[in-house]
């Protein structure tokens, strides 16, 4: 299971006020890259039938089997903070990570 924060939240609804991305779920996935190997990324898009589907007050979080094997359990915030602003994945199943927080091991 996928959690997300009420900021989080919050900010995608509003990112979802664009046409382009009206009736479209946010896809959260892991693919290999950055510097510690694997990587982040999220992304509006329509479902597909192997996906596993999240909904949290009013967000749609969908997300393809390889990457719910890295992602089980994570919580998604959004920080606003003097180091920038972003959506951030807190995720138990990361054993190391990068500076940037964008890239995992």
């Amino acid at each position: 299971m996928i959690t997300l924060t009420e900021n989080a939240t919050k900010h995608i609804k509003a990112l979802q006020t664009d046409e382009a991305k009206q009736g479209k779920a946010l896809r959260v996935y892991v693919d290999a890259g950055g510097c510690s190997g694997m990587e982040y990324g999220m992304a509006f898009d329509e479902k597909k039938t192997e996906d596993e589907v999240f909904a949290q007050d009013g967000v749609e979080v969908v997300i393809d089997p390889m990457s719910m094997n890295f992602l089980k359990g994570s919580e998604i915030d959004y920080e606003d903070s003097l180091q920038g602003s972003g959506f951030k994945i807190k995720n138990p199943n990361v054993h190391s990570s990068c500076g940037c927080g964008k890239s995992f091991n």
